[in-house]
């Protein structure tokens, strides 16, 4: 966000042209229909396009998002990941306002290396899940909510202060950030 439609577009096609790999957040559909290359994609929910992606599926990484609302961040932070080469599996809607939902999914989240949580309002999901799971969870607050949720203050300070060990929390709508330090966790890769 922020760069000219022409910007992103040149920007891409050499990234492409000389890596045959492009991920590109945050995009336009006229970006992507510009954008004229065979292989790429575009995920309407979360404005991703991709192409050229890592499928050699390594690790496990849990993405969950508290509520509905909380889909598109959440899936730019699995398709970045995936994008990286992870095996990431998704779990939408299983926040604390219908916390038995959650508990359905406990096989998957013990399977895990790492648990992306991606919840706004409160952002009480990722001290839940971390109090339950003995894996690195990673807290993504959304700007999603209404009253004091403050576009993602509340939920962003809440993740702070949780007073569950080894949560590592990104900025607010972050999904790009979560799924790329998800993925150096989980492949034990530093840079």
């Amino acid at each position: 966000e922020g760069k000219t439609t022409e910007d992103v577009l040149k920007i891409s096609r050499a990234i492409y042209r000389k890596s045959r790999r492009l991920l590109i957040t945050r995009a336009s559909e006229e970006i992507y229909k510009r954008l004229r290359i065979r292989k790429a994609r575009y995920h309407h929910r979360s404005r991703v396009i991709m192409a050229g992606e890592d499928k050699s599926g390594k690790g496990l990484i849990v993405v969950l998002t508290a509520g509905t609302s909380d889909i598109a961040v959440a899936e730019e932070a699995a398709l970045t990941a995936s994008f990286l080469g992870n095996k990431v599996e998704t779990v939408c809607d299983v926040g604390v306002a219908g916390i038995h939902r959650l508990f359905a999914y406990r096989d998957i989240i013990e399977e895990a290396k790492v648990i992306v949580v991606v919840a706004g309002m409160e952002g009480a999901l990722p001290s839940v899940v971390g109090g339950i799971a003995d894996k690195v969870v990673i807290g993504v607050p959304t700007s999603t909510g209404y009253g004091t949720s403050f576009g993602g203050l509340t939920a962003l300070f809440s993740m702070l202060n949780s007073c569950v060990p080894g949560i590592a929390v990104v900025n607010i709508d972050n999904g790009f950030g979560a799924g790329c330090l998800a993925h150096r966790i989980n492949t034990g890769t530093g840079g």
